[in-house]
């Protein structure tokens, strides 16, 4: 009796350990920031932000440039205006540049705008190429190794090659 009590905790004991053996998970991770602005998508969508943002920059500016030489003029001119005229300029000049700012702002939602619709694709094409290397090579979970995110040791498998491939590129 005392040896089939044996057997069966010797049993439970190995039972218990093969089982917490096979729950462990596999762990990879990879370099998200880096995958994303290696793939060619990204850089075009980079370039294409870029070339907005010059557009944007190129109006802003010459706005500017409006605004100071009107600020120019009207300074020059002020001696020779009325009191009132002046005060109505100064009013103008600062409607002006509430117009310039405005404008600046609207740059930027549109900027924001643009890269949240030129990114997102891109962002969900590198997550579903993760997915799938990692389901692949039987990996549970898959920690994002882009420096800043807390990461502190990366010892297991780095799938960067494996899903720049799954990518082809």
């Amino acid at each position: 009796m005392r040896n089939v009590k044996r057997i069966a905790v010797a049993l439970v004991l190995f039972v218990a350990a093969t089982g917490f053996v096979n729950a462990q998970s596999k762990v990879a991770h990879i370099n998200v920031q880096q995958l994303l602005s290696d793939m060619p998508e990204m850089k075009a969508a980079q370039a294409e932000l870029k070339k907005l943002q010059e557009t944007y920059r190129a109006d802003i500016q010459s706005s500017m440039t409006e605004l100071q030489n009107k600020y120019t003029q009207y300074q020059n001119e002020a001696t020779s205006k009325t009191r009132e005229e002046n005060e109505q300029r100064a009013v103008e000049l600062q409607g002006f540049e509430k117009n310039i700012q405005e404008a600046e702002q609207a740059a930027m939602q549109e900027m924001q705008k643009k890269q949240q619709e030129l990114f997102a694709p891109i962002s969900d094409k590198a997550k579903a190429a993760i997915e799938k290397v990692a389901a692949a090579k039987g990996y549970d979970y898959v920690i994002d190794a882009s420096p800043g995110l807390s990461l502190i040791v990366a010892k297991g498998p780095d799938l960067l090659a494996d899903v720049k491939k799954e990518l082809g590129f």
